[in-house]
C-alpha cells in the first residue's frame, strides 16, 4: 500500500494499432479497440527497475517492467504479496523515483522533474484512491473534496465539490465528517476527490481492501462508471481477481517482473 506520507498534491502497440484496422468494426468491443488504438499514450513504463539496500545486500523489488497504457484505459495490476505490485504504482505516479529506467506520465519524463514538479504534476493530471480512505479527520465531506480544488486555485471548489459528491450519491452528506461515515461511504467521498480534479490517470491501490463484499461490489461499480463516464484512465493494484477483470486489460506480477502474455 502506497505511504499516506508522500506529498501527493502538486511492447506491442504497433502490432496492436496495425491489428485494429482488420477488427470487425460492427462488433462493439472491436469499436472500443478500434477506439483506445486510436488515443494517445498516457502513461509508460520503460525498463523500469526499483532497488534497495537490505542487509542480504541489494534487493530488487521491480525489474525491467515495459508497458504503455492509453487515454481511457483501465488497467489492472495483480500478483501475490510482495511482488512489486505497489511498488510499481508508486513509481508510475512519482511518489518514489526508479533506480534504472523512467516513467513518461501525461507527457512529461518524471525523471526530469524534482519534488515540486512531480508534486504540481499530480495535482494538475492525477487522482489517488487508497485502501486506508485517507480523509482529513477535521474537514468535512465537502471540505474534503474541496481540497484539490483550493489548492489548484479553482474559484468554484464549492460547487465542483458538492457536485462530485452528489455523483457518488453523498449529496446529503456534504457536511459530515469522517468519523460520522461508513467505511464506504468515506471511500465514495474519497473517489468524488480523487475524480474533482477530471484527473488525466487514476491510481487506485487496493480501493476496495478495507470493505466488506457488498460494499466493496459497490464501490467497485462506482469506480468503473465514473471511469467510464469520466473518460479518466484506471490503473488498479488489487489481490481480488474478480474486480481485476473488470478491467481492460489485467498485468501480472511475479518478483518484481511483469508475467509474459
Amino acid at each position: 500500500m502506497l505511504s499516506p506520507t508522500t506529498k501527493i498534491a502538486g511492447a506491442g502497440v504497433a502490432a496492436g494499432d496495425a491489428a485494429a484496422g482488420a477488427i470487425d468494426s460492427n462488433s462493439p468491443t472491436d469499436r472500443e479497440a478500434i477506439s483506445l488504438s486510436n488515443k494517445e499514450t498516457v502513461l509508460e513504463a520503460q525498463d523500469l527497475g526499483k532497488e534497495v539496500s537490505s542487509p542480504e545486500g541489494p534487493l530488487a523489488i521491480v525489474r525491467e517492467v515495459s508497458f504503455q497504457v492509453r487515454a481511457g484505459e483501465s488497467v489492472a495490476i495483480v500478483g501475490a504479496s510482495g511482488a512489486g505490485k505497489s511498488t510499481l504504482l508508486a513509481l508510475l505516479a512519482g511518489l518514489d523515483l526508479p533506480s534504472s529506467g523512467r516513467v513518461l506520465l501525461a507527457g512529461q519524463d518524471l525523471n526530469s522533474l524534482d519534488e515540486d514538479g512531480r508534486a504540481r504534476l499530480r495535482a494538475e493530471r492525477v487522482g489517488f484512491v487508497f485502501q486506508s480512505f485517507h480523509l482529513v479527520p477535521a474537514l468535512t465531506a465537502l471540505e474534503n473534496v474541496m481540497l484539490p480544488l483550493e489548492l489548484a486555485g479553482r474559484r468554484d471548489a464549492r460547487a465542483g465539490a458538492r457536485e462530485a459528491l452528489e455523483h457518488v450519491g453523498l449529496g446529503s452528506r456534504v457536511g459530515h465528517y469522517p468519523r460520522q461515515l461508513s467505511g464506504g461511504e468515506q471511500q465514495r467521498v474519497a473517489i468524488a476527490r480523487a475524480f474533482v480534479v477530471r484527473p488525466a490517470v487514476l491510481f487506485a491501490d487496493e480501493p476496495t481492501g478495507n470493505l466488506d463484499t457488498v460494499t466493496g461490489g459497490r464501490i467497485a461499480d462506482l469506480l468503473f462508471d465514473l471511469n467510464a463516464r469520466s473518460g479518466t484512465t484506471l490503473l488498479l493494484v488489487t489481490h481480488d481477481r474478480d474486480l481485476a477483470a473488470r478491467c481492460g486489460r489485467m498485468l501480472v506480477m511475479e518478483a518484481g517482473r511483469l508475467a509474459p502474455g
